[in-house]
């Protein structure tokens, strides 16, 4: 290998461990089963995908973007090297997707090779999303159980920023429970995000915080 490629992915690895929380994910993976052959979980390192390849995992869905950053570069390199198909999303942790974006995650998370992982940094928010659309619009399972790929036992607190993200969930099964409407058709014809981000702007922390404890 070149010199400079040796530095390069030093870096990376430095970086990963001190500035993209590595250290913290050495002992919290933060992973859980979202159905079956699919699992969530933090940012895992080049040992976690090797021993999660050899208890079958084929493939990973990246959900922080094709950024280029030190992260993206790690992960690519460690599953072209272990054998595992590599697939990139961006999400965000702080803003609802469009309804476009949305579909194409619903058809990616439709084509991928299972046993697959999901993941984002945390493996908290944009993982949680993630795992809910994929409860919602693959498996058909109610929106109760997918508001649950949400939670406080992921490090997801509604009454952040993020909790944006569980309006998007509110708002299909109030709409669902109404009219019955399926998922990816109520992505298609009435998710708003626009207008779900607005009336979750218009909440103060105290009525975030209520809400959560009822």
């Amino acid at each position: 290998m070149p010199e400079q490629d040796r530095l390069s992915r030093l870096s990376d690895r430095l970086h990963n461990f001190w500035i993209d929380q590595g250290v913290i994910r050495l002992i919290w993976a933060n992973a859980a089963t979202v159905a079956p052959g699919v699992f969530r979980s933090n940012q895992p390192d080049r040992r976690r995908l090797a021993r999660m390849k050899a208890q079958g995992l084929v493939s990973v869905l990246y959900l922080r973007g094709s950024d280029g950053g030190a992260p993206y570069r790690a992960e690519r390199h460690a599953c072209a090297a272990l054998g595992l198909r590599f697939h990139s999303f961006n999400m965000s942790a702080h803003r609802l997707p469009t309804p476009d974006r949305v579909l194409a995650l619903i058809a990616l998370l439709r084509r991928i090779e299972k046993p697959f992982l999901l993941h984002c940094r945390a493996g908290a928010d944009r993982t949680g999303l993630a795992s809910a659309i994929y409860l919602l619009a693959i498996e058909g399972r109610p929106a109760a159980e997918a508001a649950a790929m949400l939670s406080r036992r992921f490090g997801h607190w509604s009454w952040s920023s993020t909790g944006v993200l569980d309006r998007m969930v509110a708002a299909f099964e109030a709409d669902h429970t109404a009219s019955g409407i399926g998922f990816e058709d109520w992505i298609a014809t009435r998710y708003d995000p626009v207008a779900i981000t607005a009336e979750f702007a218009r909440l103060t922390l105290w009525d975030r915080i209520s809400e959560t404890r009822r």
